[in-house]
């Protein structure tokens, strides 16, 4: 996100004569969020931008502008898990067709979105979607956060989506990615067979003042829990099947192999 709507913020609160902590008790938010929203590294949700509208007397322009304000070509299921992907310290992904969203590459998100879309895109629309799909990497310019770990079912390196060069490309990506120390990758070879997390995609969040939640994501569907219990049911099947993954150093090795192979392909 750009900091033009949290430097507005700023402004319209110093103009008010409040402090980050008067205007988020006021709000209801925490005072580190608020901070983050002038700081131009998160999102205000709705909710949160009809408050700070309330609060400041600014006439609905803080909901009005908000940043991607449904108007970014996504799926409806999947816009309340991107706003928090957004916000998260942490996120924990686990992969089971595609490589994660914001850590793909606008050849293989325009393949994905081909190929995986019914009924099918037009290519205007296809367009739109692949430019939102990668800004998302943007969380990543920050060179401490969000932590990111990916876990991926081998099939989905082993899938040639949008053809051998594409996704020789998209793993090198992810390796380049894993060199500079920006994320961990952890592959689940197909050798352990069935494992508990082949039902589903998951993304684990984490944040700074707020619980943790998961997205979870099936056909056509998509839903955002916060229940603690399930959760934490969540995050330990996580932590199981990462314990039967490969290590980083092995994992990168095999993703090195796989892009080769599709490189050598004849």
């Amino acid at each position: 996100m750009t900091t033009a709507y949290g430097d507005w913020l700023r402004e319209q609160r110093e103009a008010a004569g409040k402090t980050q902590q008067q205007l988020a008790d006021e709000a209801i938010m925490s005072r580190t969020h608020i901070a983050h929203i002038e700081a131009g590294r998160r999102v205000p949700s709705r909710e949160d931008a009809r408050r700070l509208d309330q609060v400041l007397n600014t006439r609905g322009a803080l909901t009005s502008f908000r940043p991607g304000n449904d108007r970014r070509p996504v799926a409806t299921h999947f816009k309340a898990a991107l706003e928090l992907e957004q916000q998260a310290s942490v996120i924990r992904e686990f992969a089971l067709s595609f490589v994660p969203g914001f850590l793909q590459t606008e050849a293989y998100a325009d393949a994905v979105l081909r190929d995986a879309s019914y009924p099918p895109l037009g290519k205007e629309v296809r367009a739109e979607a692949v430019a939102t799909r990668v800004a998302r990497a943007r969380i990543l310019d920050n060179p401490c956060t969000p932590v990111v770990l990916a876990l991926l079912d081998e099939a989905v390196l082993r899938r040639p989506t949008g053809g051998r060069e594409v996704m020789a490309a998209q793993i090198r990506h992810l390796v380049q990615l894993v060199e500079s120390e920006r994320i961990r990758v952890h592959v689940v070879p197909l050798e352990v067979g069935c494992h508990p997390l082949l039902v589903s995609a998951a993304k684990l969040l984490w944040f700074e003042d707020q619980p943790p939640a998961v997205y979870v994501e099936a056909f056509l569907t998509g839903t955002v829990h916060d229940d603690p219990d399930l959760v934490e049911r969540v995050q330990q099947t996580y932590d199981l099947v990462l314990g039967d993954a490969l290590p980083q150093r092995e994992s990168t090795a095999l993703m090195r192999s796989i892009a080769k192979e599709y490189g050598h392909h004849d």
